[in-house]
Parts: structure tokens; C-alpha cells; sequence
């Protein structure tokens, strides 16, 4: 039997649905207007204003951009760290969390604490740099690659996630004959999907978009990852190399492409993890 709705819930349906679609909206709406932007002529382009379809349509920004080496060099440099920081990340932060999970572990009140207290607090700036420095890992991508595998709001999801699972689970197993390892790698890691694909894109997605690790530790141009090379683009000094003169009246259509041609990676891999993402942070959450 279906019920009937009543005029206040109805109402409150219409409006909720309103105030999602206008955030949604304005959410959008910037990476839209770098799409059409991106599609459209340096003269259109230059004109600024509203887009909502691109203007004299042209591939002459993606041309200019993917003309310049520098691009690939650091499409390639994101991708690396990116990847490595995510497979590691994964990996580690897994581990940590199920030995936080449990209570039996010598030191478990101590440990959990100190996850805690590195989320709130933390070395700064100056003493994060003279570790890195003194770790010889300044101009070293593994420098990006070791900062971020491990952070503790991760850390405590997966905690969350793995106390939630039954314990028979992994008593059966040990009856059997299983070792810690084999029941970690062969149980709970199969079991866990949904909460490591989701901290997984979370680690990728703060990997590829880095911009402040990059900018205080990398200092020669082959080790520049996107957010770099798009800051020298929207400073007119990449598409100065590539193109010579006149080059910054296309500047807005090039940061246009250079975005888009950015996130593209991005775009790619979300869809096939968006089915684990609420769900992964649902049960993650449930038990503290």
C-alpha cells in the first residue's frame, strides 16, 4: 500500500530538490565554463563573460598545449606519484588500521592516541622541510610520495571499518590452520573493497591535485606535476616557450585546455569506484 505523501513533506521534497540543484549548479558550472572556453577561439575567448556553449568552436588550444613536451613531462611525473602514493598508501594505511583495530595488540590506547593527536597536530612548514632536506629527498619525487601515503582521517576509517567486521570471521580461519598474514591478505582484504577503493581515491585525487608539496620541494623543471606546470601556464611563461610571439592571446583558451586535459584522469577512474564511495564511507563510520 502506498502512502500519501502530506503537503508539508511534499514541500520539503520540492525545496531540498531546488537547493540541490542550484549547488549542483554552481558546482559545475566552473568546469564547464573551462570546457567551452577551452573549445573556443583566443579572440572569443579574451572576451570573458558567461559560457554556456563554446564560442567560434576550435581545437587550437588543445593543439598549442599538447605541442609542448613539458606537458607530458609532468603528466608523467603526477601519474607516478599518483599511482605509487595510492598503491603504497592503500597498502600501509590497511595494515596500520587493522592492528588498530585490535584491542589485543600491546600498546593499542597508546597507538590509536598518537594517530589521533598527529591529526590535530603536526611538525609545520620549516621542520617538515629540514626533514625532507636532511632525508636528501629535496628535487625527489619520492619526496611528494612518502608525505602522503599514510594520514590518520584514513587511517581511522579503515580502523572503523575493520572493528565493524565479525571477529568469527577471522577465528574460523585461524581454526583452519590460516596465519595472521594469510587471513589479512586472503579475509579482510577481500572483504574491505568498498572502504580501501574509497580512501584510495581520496589519496589519489589529494596526489594529483598536490600543489603546495611540488612547489616548496621540487626545484627543477622535469620533476614539475600538473598543478606546476598549470600555475606556469596561467603565468603566460609555458605558452611563451611553446608558441613564441602572441602567444598571450590565446592564454585563456590554453588554461582552458590545460585544466580540462588535467582532470581528465580524474574523470576517467571516478565512475568506476563511485559504487564503492558511499558505502565505504558509511561503514567506515558507523563504529569509532
Amino acid at each position: 500500500m502506498k502512502v500519501k505523501k502530506g503537503v508539508g513533506e511534499r514541500l520539503f521534497e520540492m525545496v531540498n530538490a531546488f537547493i540541490l540543484a542550484v549547488l549542483s549548479l554552481v558546482m559545475l558550472y566552473p568546469f564547464w565554463h573551462e570546457l567551452c572556453l577551452s573549445f573556443s577561439s583566443a579572440t572569443e575567448a579574451t572576451r570573458g563573460g558567461v559560457f554556456l556553449l563554446p564560442r567560434e568552436f576550435t581545437m587550437q588550444a588543445y593543439q598549442l598545449v599538447t605541442k609542448n613536451a613539458f606537458i607530458w613531462t609532468s603528466y608523467a611525473n603526477s601519474i607516478y606519484t599518483a599511482v605509487l602514493t595510492t598503491g603504497i598508501g592503500v597498502l600501509l594505511t590497511a595494515m596500520l588500521a587493522y592492528g588498530l583495530s585490535k584491542k589485543q595488540v600491546a600498546g593499542h590506547r597508546f597507538l590509536s592516541f598518537a594517530v589521533v593527536f598527529c591529526m590535530i597536530f603536526n611538525g609545520g612548514l620549516i621542520p617538515t622541510y629540514l626533514t625532507v632536506k636532511g632525508l636528501n629527498l629535496i628535487d625527489n619525487l619520492w619526496a611528494l610520495i612518502l608525505m602522503a601515503i599514510v594520514t590518520p582521517y584514513n587511517t581511522i576509517i579503515v580502523k572503523n571499518f575493520f572493528s565493524a567486521m565479525p571477529s568469527e570471521l577471522e577465528e574460523a580461519a585461524f581454526i583452519d590452520g590460516a596465519g595472521p598474514l594469510r587471513i589479512f591478505f586472503q579475509i579482510i582484504m577481500p572483504l574491505s573493497k568498498a572502504v580501501l577503493a574509497t580512501v584510495g581515491l581520496w589519496i589519489a585525487v589529494a596526489s594529483w591535485n598536490n600543489f603546495m608539496g611540488p612547489l616548496i620541494y621540487m626545484n627543477s623543471r622535469e620533476n614539475f606535476t600538473l598543478p606546476l606546470y598549470i600555475r606556469q601556464v596561467i603565468d603566460g611563461q609555458m605558452l611563451a616557450r611553446t608558441t613564441g610571439e602572441g602567444a598571450q592571446s590565446a592564454v585563456e583558451s590554453v588554461i582552458g585546455a590545460t585544466i580540462i586535459i588535467s582532470v581528465a584522469p580524474i574523470l576517467c577512474v571516478y565512475p568506476f569506484l563511485q559504487k564503492y564511495f558511499v558505502k565505504g564511507v558509511m561503514i567506515g563510520s558507523v563504529k569509532g
